[in-house]
């Protein structure tokens, strides 16, 4: 009896040890793919604060928390059950799908660094805190919706990173991901448009190095914002353009991949103390430039090329015209009778 007892007692313990190494490995695995979509978790944490700009302090907190659960939805219900379906029965499309949304992030990243240099970004006439709850409600629909194009990179850049996994150990990952990268960027989100609160109230409460350090955060963050949208176009860049580099290597044309490893392979020799970084950087910087060319590309077919812009002169008369508002005092015009038949 005790024989039994011990052997199934070693049995459990066999047990804990492979479900312990099981979660060691979900662990790494989700480590691993996080890691790979650091870029796009910059991005998204850079492009979220501008939407929450403008209201009552009191009203960033609770739209930061309704664009979270935004965009964790995006990533469980939607994002992560077609994903999944993908990887099990047409993995051959993820690269295609991924070199779309590569696209979209270069052609984003692009699209800022026009409207900076061209002034045609639309400005506000109304500040939004004075538009109500109304305006509050789009504003966080908004960021729910641009969420959505960025939590989709994120997943499917994880899922390609763990493409090799069982099943079931891609959709533990996969959850491990998106609440894992949810939680820290809108944790990081909400630390971030809080932080000149948080200098206000030690500048005002607190005395000595408390208070001048207060003063200083609030002095800070205009600067850390506008340093934070620049990292944001940058990490959109760059992402987008590894991921089309990365991705025409895959489909067959290896030219340019080869081209930006080979520059990597030579820049970092050039310093073996820390070639791997030098390395890391020379990648970072052609990928960002193939990302701006592809970008630029899609800018000018959007926005610079006479495509689908009717022509002062082209006729309107399938467009509603507005009511006439006629003088009572003018008199009044005959309508002209229908001619005869």
């Amino acid at each position: 009896m005790s024989a039994g007892l011990a052997a199934l007692l070693d049995d459990i313990a066999l047990i804990a040890k492979a479900a312990a190494a099981s979660i060691d490995d979900v662990g790494a695995a989700a480590g691993r793919a996080s890691a790979k979509a650091a870029g796009v978790v910059v991005d998204d944490a850079a492009v979220t604060p501008r939407y929450v700009h403008g209201f009552k302090p009191e009203r960033e907190l609770p739209m930061i928390k309704r664009i979270a659960i935004g965009s964790l939805r995006n990533k469980l219900l939607f994002i992560l059950p077609v994903a999944m379906l993908l990887s099990q029965f047409l993995p051959w499309l993820l690269t295609p799908i991924l070199m779309i949304g590569g696209t979209y992030l270069c052609y984003e990243g692009a699209e800022k660094i026009w409207e900076k240099l061209s002034g045609h970004k639309l400005e506000e006439k109304t500040p939004v805190s004075e538009l109500g709850p109304e305006q509050e409600k789009i504003m966080v629909s908004g960021a729910i919706r641009t969420d959505f194009i960025l939590s989709a990179e994120i997943m499917v850049i994880a899922l390609n990173e763990v493409a090799s996994e069982p099943f079931l150990s891609r959709l533990i990952i996969l959850i491990v991901v998106a609440i894992g990268i949810t939680l820290l960027v809108y944790g990081a989100v909400g630390l971030i448009v809080k932080m000149d609160d948080i200098g206000l109230h030690l500048a005002e409460t607190k005395k000595g190095g408390l208070a001048s350090f207060g003063r200083g955060l609030v002095k800070a963050m205009p600067g850390v914002l506008a340093t934070l949208s620049t990292v944001g176009i940058i990490a959109m860049l760059w992402v987008g353009g590894h991921i089309l580099l990365v991705g025409t290597d895959e489909l067959g044309w290896t030219g340019p991949y080869d081209l930006v490893h080979a520059a990597e392979v030579w820049m970092g020799g050039l310093i073996p103390a820390i070639g791997g970084a030098v390395g890391w950087l020379t990648n970072t910087f052609f990928s960002a430039l193939i990302g701006l060319f592809v970008g630029g590309i899609v800018v000018a077919i959007m926005h610079v090329l006479p495509f689908n812009k009717k022509k002062p002169h082209e006729p309107t008369e399938d467009l509603p015209r507005p009511t006439e508002v006629r003088d009572s005092s003018a008199p009044a015009q005959d309508k002209p009778k229908p001619s005869d038949p």
